[in-house]
This record gives structure tokens, sequence and C-alpha cells, in this order.
């Protein structure tokens, strides 16, 4: 695993833009800003583009890689279209299922199961209604910690760009395969929940 995945403070810009299609966002070392990763959507269809810029977005197929700044690939987050419950399917560097997201009926906030490769429970994802607020559970323990940073008042009334601060607890070893899962589903929550 990368050393990079083995942070436990990770800081996620989401590309400014007033007309954009694809979304784009760069994590960060929080306290150098150094770029550790980029993630990009690549490949979109002239359909998904439309339906991009209407109210069924967030029904819309992605698909988003996160790179190292070598441009090695480390994670890729995959999704076709959604008509009613998100499943969202996470790959590694040689594009080999880790696990996924699976989202929960009726839950207020957001909440998806996290799975493995074979599909069982690792945690759950959720969210609070009031504000961007997601914590990886299990059982009462948090693994992880995903809050929304302010970027600005001008910022984020022109734009729909976010800024998030991923935390990961200490409890989550180094090398683990589920630091991969928390990562991705950063990209999950903003797609899934919040565009």
């Amino acid at each position: 695993m990368p050393d990079v995945l083995s942070n436990n403070l990770f800081f996620v810009k989401e590309h400014v833009g007033m007309f954009k299609a694809a979304s784009n966002f760069d994590i960060f070392d929080p306290e150098s800003g150094d770029t550790w990763m980029e993630c990009r959507e690549e490949g979109l269809g002239l359909f998904t583009k439309i339906f991009r810029f209407t109210k069924y977005k967030t029904m819309t197929p992605f698909n988003i890689i996160i790179r190292d700044t070598q441009g090695n690939q480390l994670i890729r987050v995959s999704r076709g279209v959604s008509f009613f419950l998100s499943k969202v399917t996470v790959f590694d560097e040689n594009d080999e299922v880790i696990g996924g997201f699976k989202q929960k009926f009726f839950s207020i906030g957001g909440a998806f199961n996290v799975l493995d490769a074979k599909d069982e429970p690792v945690c759950a994802l959720k969210g609070k209604w009031t504000g961007w607020d997601f914590r990886f559970l299990l059982e009462d323990n948090q693994l992880a910690h995903v809050s929304k940073k302010w970027a600005g008042m001008g910022k984020e009334l022109f734009t729909s760009a976010d800024n998030y601060m991923l935390e990961i607890s200490d409890s989550v070893p180094e090398g683990h395969p589920s630091r991969k899962l928390i990562v991705a589903a950063v990209m999950c929550i903003d797609l899934v929940l919040k565009e």
C-alpha cells in the first residue's frame, strides 16, 4: 500500500467550476499543503454530461480514479446509473474489487454500509441531515470522520465546490484495506448525497 494512505489526516478540495459536468478533487497534506493525490472523473459520456445539469444528476453514473502525484492509480470508485439506492464499487490499483458502499433505505442524513470484497459489512457510514458530518462506525467505535471545511462565503455562494477534512482513527492499522475504502467514501458521499 502506498505510504500516503497510511496518514490519518487528509484535506480534500473539490475543483471550483461554475458549469462543470465532471467532479474532480485534490487531496492534500493539511499541515504542509503538499498534494498527495488527484481524483479525476474521466471518460464521461455525452448523455451523462447532459444529465449532470438536470435534477437527475445524482442518478448519473460515475468513475473516479484516485492517483498519486506520479500518476499511478491507487483507488477507483465506480457506480452505474442509479434509480433509487446507490451501490458503489471500489477497486484497488490493479482494478480488483476491494469492496464498496450500499446506500441504506430511508436514512436521515445519508447512510451506507461499507462492504468488503465479499459484500460482507466492514462498518457503517452515517451522516447528519443538519450538516456535513459523516462518521465511520464499527459498533460504537469511530474509525473515521469526514466534515466540511469552511472555504469562505464567496466561494460557497457562487460555486458547488466543497472542501472536506477526513480524519482516520489510529485504531485503523496502516496498510489495512479499509483505509482505501474510507478515502474512497469521501467521493461517494459527495457524488451520491451532496451533489
